[in-house]
């Protein structure tokens, strides 16, 4: 990315701060909607603008056939949806309605948006005057397309999407996984091109922006991944596909939202790897109607929490050199309730777990719970023994309430990985062990990182024992003579008030 574009004043926070004033009296999910929509048009239009003119320039007239702009991978904007024209009425009344009739019209000429785009911007609620204003924001951005604008913009979505997240709580975390834990995940996995990625409950596709990142890094090539993915959640499966529009990822996500376990839309899918952030401990989900699922090899999982579902579900459709990450809450790590200790017993059994990693709290939005990442392999490099790593006191505090990790946490633990597969890592007490299967047998198939990797030793400060001792309770019995005083002080206090205790 150009320094230019690193050093936007704070870009996405200004696109942010200036269209916070159109919340108002909207519910945050429909304003949701006002923002990536707005932020998907703009990018959909200037993408077409830039191929519209090269069109022009060839003078082979091509410049309104859709088959010239739907072959590189560009939406085909008809005259009354693109950008000049919504710029144009930006402070008409009006103003609502152009940007509705601009979606639908981009939805009839793209068959594969129909039914995403979000279509409230008429609305009475939405104050026309500053949408208007919002407008001029992207207009006056500089959209010339090139790499480092399509991640401009793509960022300034992630961004949006994030500070959704924050403001909706627990809601947030049905449509955002934290960047952190996302790049943490894949600097581990590490995909590679002309690779099947898959997400059985993908949200709004951050692990495939990722995956694509991480790519493009190494090899210098954008979208190299075939994207699988599937969603339930109708408004989050349409931020999907907007988000992959966006980044250029072309994205198979079935033609409609659906029921990961009672709908597989990808049903023969073998993926190379799969990264997910299921919802956690999800009750009620369906388990008296699957009982026969050939997904449950390793044991059917209970009614009451989805967590072994969702590794099954995903071990199923794994390729036989595949790889999985995925984030679940620490309950897994050790529960025995309703037959999930055997499931988790067969599966360590079949030498499936690779790796875990406890990540410390105050990493998500919605939830303050602990939660860790498993990683499941076939055909590991490092038969019959398994990697823990507590990243408990791993991050910084961004403010009082949410933590994150630094590029450096997140080298450290896939780096550990990378050791540890290559034979090569060193234990470190308190950071991170390797165990056996007979080892994990031995703590009864419990796959808590404290059991294996012990507390790290604290350093010798120097000072002998006897002289630490004699000055650490000459301490000590200086603050009770002192706490006595304090107490004396507060008795004489209230009795001169006529209190006594």
């Amino acid at each position: 990315m150009t320094e230019k574009n690193n050093a936007t004043i704070g870009f996405e926070k200004q696109i942010w701060d200036a269209a916070c004033v159109l919340w108002g009296h909207i519910p945050a999910a429909e304003y949701r909607k006002v923002i990536v929509g707005l932020i998907f048009l703009r990018y959909i239009s200037s993408a077409f603008e830039k191929r519209y003119h090269e069109l022009v320039e060839e003078g082979d007239g091509f410049e309104d056939d859709r088959d010239a702009y739907t072959m590189e991978n560009v939406f085909f904007v008809p005259e009354e949806a693109r950008w000049s024209a919504v710029s144009a009425a930006a402070h008409t009344p009006e103003i609502g309605i152009v940007i509705d009739n601009a979606m639908r019209a981009i939805e009839a000429e793209n068959k594969s948006l129909k039914n995403v785009l979000p279509k409230n911007y008429a609305s009475p609620d939405l104050d026309k005057r500053v949408l208007g204003d919002v407008v001029d924001l992207f207009t006056n951005m500089d959209m010339e397309v090139t790499e480092d604008n399509k991640d401009l913009l793509g960022r300034t979505y992630e961004y949006c999407i994030a500070q959704f997240a924050a403001y909706e709580g627990v809601k947030g975390g049905e449509f955002y996984t934290p960047s952190s834990i996302v790049k943490t995940i894949v600097a581990i996995l590490r995909p590679f091109s002309n690779s099947r990625v898959y997400d059985p409950c993908c949200g709004s596709g951050g692990m495939f922006v990722q995956s694509s990142k991480f790519i493009r890094e190494h090899s210098g090539k954008r979208g190299a991944i075939s994207v699988y993915g599937q969603e339930s959640n109708a408004d989050t499966w349409k931020m999907a596909k907007m988000n992959m529009a966006i980044r250029g990822i072309d994205a198979d996500f079935g033609a409609y939202q659906a029921d990961t376990f009672f709908n597989d839309l990808h049903p023969t899918l073998k993926a190379d790897f799969i990264m997910a952030n299921p919802p956690f401990n999800l009750s009620n989900w369906g388990r008296d109607k699957l009982l026969d699922d050939v997904r449950w090899k390793y044991g059917i999982p209970p009614a009451g929490n989805a967590n072994f579902a969702w590794i099954q579900h995903m071990i199923h459709h794994l390729a036989p050199n595949g790889k999985i990450g995925l984030v679940l809450a620490n309950g897994a790590l050790s529960t025995q309730s309703g037959g999930e200790g055997e499931i988790r017993k067969n599966i360590i059994e079949a030498d499936l777990v690779e790796g875990i990693v406890a990540l410390p709290t105050q990493l998500f939005y919605s939830v303050t719970i602990p939660v860790t990442l498993w990683f499941i392999s076939k055909n590991k490099k490092q038969t019959e023994r398994t990697l823990f790593v507590d990243a408990r006191k791993m991050g910084y505090m961004v403010d009082r309430k949410h933590r994150d990790f630094t590029d450096e946490d997140i080298d450290k633990i896939a780096d550990t990985f990378t050791a540890f597969q290559n034979g090569i890592l060193e234990e470190i007490k308190g950071f991170c062990a390797i165990a056996s299967i007979q080892d994990i047998a031995k703590q009864d198939y419990i796959l808590t990182p404290g059991r294996y990797v012990g507390i790290a030793d604290k350093e010798d400060d120097g000072e002998p024992f006897e002289e630490k001792m004699s000055r650490l309770t000459s301490e000590l019995s200086g603050m009770f003579a002192k706490s006595h005083e304090l107490e004396e002080e507060i008795r004489r206090k209230l009795g001169a008030i006529g209190y006594e205790i």
